[in-house]
C-alpha cells in the first residue's frame, strides 16, 4: 500500500500500539531538544529519575529564551544547565548561539530521525523530513531516559501544494492561509504532511516557517519530504552526508486532504489576540505602527532577514517606528555581516539584537501600551509580549518591512519599488566549536550540578484520593493559552526553576486572585472551555497550579501538550459530555467524584456531582491504562524512578 512520509516515519519507529487514529502508540525517540525556559525543569526531572546518562542518539540543550541578565537568576540557570549537560551527556549551546529550532536544523537535524522537544515549536524540524513532536518537559526527560514517546495516533492531513508564490509573498503567507482557513484548533490530533509540485519552489528554511506554526493550528506535528531542497540545505551546512531521501510513494493516501494554489495567495496578517484571526493585509492597511520586529523561530532563515535588508536598502525607517532585528543564529548573523545586509539594516535605522528568542516570549522588546507592533513571530496571545494592553500582529518579513518604511500597516505590493531580489551564499558561514560536546561517561559522573539558591525542587506529588471533592477556584472560557495560565516574560520566567515562587503568577492574567484563593482552598478544580492550554509546551502551566493544589480540570476540550502535562503531574483532565454544562458551574461550587479510581477504570462516562447546586454532569476521559496508572500515582516521576536506574 503506498505510504506518505508521516506514516513511513511513524512505522519505522513504532514500538507499541497500532497505527489506527485515536489509539495510543509508543514511538522510539532518536533526538531530544530542550531550551532554557523549559530545560531547567527537565534537568531537575533527570536528577529526580536518578538517570546516569541520556540514552538517545543526540540530546541538545539550548540557551535561547532567557537572555536578559537583569539579576543573577537567568545566569544561575545557565550555569545549572551547563553542569547538567556535562553530568548527563548532552550537547550544550550557550547564550548567543541562536534559537534552538533553526540552530538544530543547521547542526543536528537528520532526515528520517524522530525528535521530542520540550518546546511546542519542535515540530519545525519536520522541514527536514523528521518526525519532531513538541512535548512537556517530563516527556522529553523520559525520552532521554530511553522511554518511548506515547501519543494518540493522529490522522494524517495531506496538504497538496501547487503553483509558486507571487512576488512580495513568502512562506509565512502559506501558514497564515492555513490558519485563516482552519483557526487554532484545525490541526488537533493530526499530522500535517505537505506534498505536491508546489514544494519544488520552497527551500528547507521556507518549509521551516510553515512547519513551525503548525503548532498554532494545534497539530501534533508537521512533515515535509526529505528531497532535493533538503539536500541543498545540508550541503550548504557541510553535512550532505547526513542526507537520506524520504518521499511519499506515488498514489499515497491521506485521512484528510486539502489543496493550496500558492499562486493564488495574497499577503496576510494575524490580528492582535490570536494567530488564528487572519485577514488580508489590505483589509487592515493604514493602521499606524509603532514597532516592527523581525526574527524568531517562525521566520528564522537567512532569506527572511536578507529580504528585509533589500527592501529597506538606501531608505530610512519611518521616524515613528522601532525596527528590531533578532538574528536567529550566530551563523546567520555572520552571513548577514559578510553579505553586507547587516550594514544595509543599520544604515536604514534598524536595531540589531543578539541571536535569540527575546521578544517572542516577552523577554525584552515589550511594545508601548495600545500601540501596534508587527512581528514575524508565531504567537500573539494577549500579554505575551510583556505588555498587558498589547496589540501584536503576525506577518511576513515583507509585510513587516513595508510597515517599517511607511509607519503603517501596508500591503508590500503597494510599495513604490520592485520586489526584493534575494541571493544567498551557496555555503553557510562556518562557526567553530560553538557547542560543547558531551563529556565521556567517566568524567561526566564526577560532575556536580551547579545549583544556586534560586534553583528549586520539584513539588511533592501525592496520589489521587479515592474520593475527590474539590471547590472550583476559577472558571475560564475557550482557547485559554498556557501564557495565560502561567505567563512568560521577564517578570515570571526568571523564577521558572523555583516553583513555589513561580506559582504566584498562575492565572494572574485572567484573575489576579487565583493564587491566594488556591492556597486557601488546597485541593481544587479548574473549569474551562474548548482548547484549554493552547500554545507553549511550558509544563510550568501544570506544575505551578499543581503546587497550589490543582487536582481536577473539567473542560470542553484540551490542547494536546497541556493535556499530557496535566496527566504527567497527576492532575485529572475530564471533558464535558455536554458542553452546555460549562455554564452551569460557577466559581466556588464544590465538585465531587466518588470512588474516582474505580469510575475511571470502568471507562465510558464519569459522573461529576455539583454538591453546591445539587446537580450531576456527565464527563469522559481519554486516558489509556498507562495514563490511568500514573494519574492515580500522582504523576509520572514516582513510576519511572525505579525503571531508569
Amino acid at each position: 500500500m503506498p505510504e506518505g512520509v508521516a506514516r513511513k516515519l511513524i512505522a519505522a519507529h513504532l514500538v507499541s500500539g497500532e497505527m489506527t487514529p485515536g489509539t495510543e502508540i509508543g514511538i522510539r525517540v532518536d533526538q531530544t531538544l530542550t531550551q532554557d525556559a523549559t530545560g531547567t525543569m527537565v534537568m531537575l526531572e533527570l536528577e529526580a529519575l536518578d538517570l546516569d546518562r541520556v540514552r538517545t542518539d543526540v540530546s541538545v540543550q539550548y540557551v535561547d529564551h532567557n537572555l536578559l541578565q537583569a539579576d543573577e537568576r537567568n545566569m544561575a540557570d545557565h550555569l545549572f544547565l551547563r553542569s547538567a549537560c556535562r553530568r548527563f551527556g548532552l550537547w550544550y549551546s550557550g547564550a548567543g548561539n541562536g534559537v534552538s529550532h533553526p540552530t538544530h536544523m543547521e547542526r543536528f537535524g537528520v532526515p528520517g530521525a524522530t525528535m521530542a522537544g520540550s518546546d511546542s515549536h519542535t515540530c519545525a524540524a519536520g522541514s527536514l523530513g523528521m518526525l519532531a513532536v513538541g512535548t512537556g518537559g517530563l516527556e522529553t526527560a523520559m525520552a532521554m531516559a530511553g522511554e518511548p514517546l506515547h501519543i494518540a495516533m493522529p490522522e494524517i492531513w495531506g496538504v497538496r501544494l501547487t503553483g509558486e508564490l507571487p512576488p512580495w509573498l513568502s512562506a509565512k503567507d502559506v501558514i497564515l492561509e492555513m490558519l485563516r482557513r482552519h483557526g487554532v484548533r484545525g490541526g488537533v490530533n493530526r499530522v500535517i504532511e505537505y506534498h505536491g509540485p508546489g514544494l519544488a519552489s520552497l527551500t528547507a528554511m521556507d518549509r521551516h516557517v510553515i512547519a513551525n506554526m503548525g503548532a498554532e493550528l494545534g497539530a501534533t506535528t508537521t512533515v515535509f519530504p526529505a528531497d532535493g531542497r533538503v539536500r541543498e540545505f545540508l550541503r550548504a551546512q557541510g553535512r550532505e552526508d547526513d542526507f537520506t531521501e524520504i518521499v511519499a510513494d506515488p498514489g499515497a493516501g491521506y485521512d484528510v486532504t486539502e489543496e493550496i494554489d500558492l499562486a493564488s495567495l495574497e499577503p496576510l496578517i494575524a490580528r492582535p489576540g490570536s494567530p488564528g484571526d487572519v485577514v488580508p493585509v489590505r483589509e487592515v492597511a493604514g493602521e499606524d505602527v509603532h514597532q516592527v520586529v523581525v526574527g524568531s523561530s517562525a521566520n528564522p532563515g537567512l532569506r527572511d532577514f536578507v529580504a528585509v535588508a533589500a527592501i529597506v536598502r538606501d531608505r530610512r525607517v519611518h521616524p515613528g517606528v522601532s525596527l528590531d532585528v533578532n538574528p536567529t543564529s550566530r551563523q546567520i548573523l555572520l552571513d548577514l555581516t559578510r553579505m553586507g545586509a547587516a550594514a544595509d539594516l543599520l544604515r536604514a535605522g534598524a536595531r540589531i539584537h543578539q541571536a535569540g528568542c527575546l521578544g517572542c516570549i516577552g523577554m525584552g522588546q515589550a511594545p508601548a501600551i495600545g500601540r501596534n507592533s508587527l512581528r514575524t513571530f508565531p504567537r500573539n496571545f494577549p500579554g505575551r509580549s510583556g505588555t498587558e494592553d498589547d496589540r501584536v500582529w503576525l506577518c511576513s518579513p515583507e509585510t513587516a518591512a513595508a510597515a517599517a518604511l511607511t509607519g503603517r500597516i501596508t500591503d508590500p505590493r503597494d510599495l513604490p519599488m520592485d520586489p526584493p531580489v534575494v541571493r544567498l551564499p551557496d555555503v553557510a558561514a562556518s562557526v567553530r566549536d560553538e557547542f560543547e560536546a558531551p563529556l565521556p561517561p567517566g568524567r561526566a559522573r564526577e560532575v556536580v550540578l551547579d545549583k544556586a539558591p534560586s534553583i528549586g525542587t520539584l513539588p511533592a506529588l501525592d496520589p489521587l484520593p479515592d474520593d475527590l471533592e474539590v471547590p472550583v477556584v476559577i472558571t475560564v472560557g475557550d482557547d485559554v493559552s498556557t501564557d495565560e495560565i502561567l505567563q512568560a516574560g521577564a517578570r515570571a520566567l526568571p523564577f521558572r526553576s523555583d516553583i513555589a515562587r513561580l506559582a504566584d503568577f498562575a492565572f494572574v492574567r485572567l484573575d489576579p486572585g487565583y493564587p491566594d484563593r488556591a492556597r486557601r482552598a488546597g485541593a481544587h478544580a479548574v473549569v474551562a472551555g474548548r482548547n484549554y492550554g493552547q500554545g507553549s509546551s511550558r509544563e510550568h502551566a501544570a506544575i505551578a497550579p499543581r503546587h497550589l493544589g490543582l487536582r481536577l480540570v473539567l473542560a470542553c476540550g484540551y490542547a494536546r501538550i497541556h493535556w499530557q502535562n496535566l496527566v504527567n503531574f497527576g492532575i485529572l483532565p475530564l471533558e464535558f459530555a455536554d458542553e452546555a454544562d460549562l455554564g452551569r458551574i460557577g466559581q466556588g461550587d464544590v465538585l465531587r467524584i466518588g470512588n474516582v479510581r474505580e469510575a475511571l477504570r470502568e471507562g465510558g462516562g464519569v459522573e461529576v456531582r455539583n454538591v453546591t447546586r445539587d446537580e450531576t454532569y456527565r464527563a469522559r476521559h481519554r486516558l489509556s491504562e498507562r495514563q490511568l496508572e500514573l494519574v492515580a500515582a500522582g504523576g509520572q516521576i514516582p513510576l519511572l524512578r525505579e525503571r531508569v536506574r
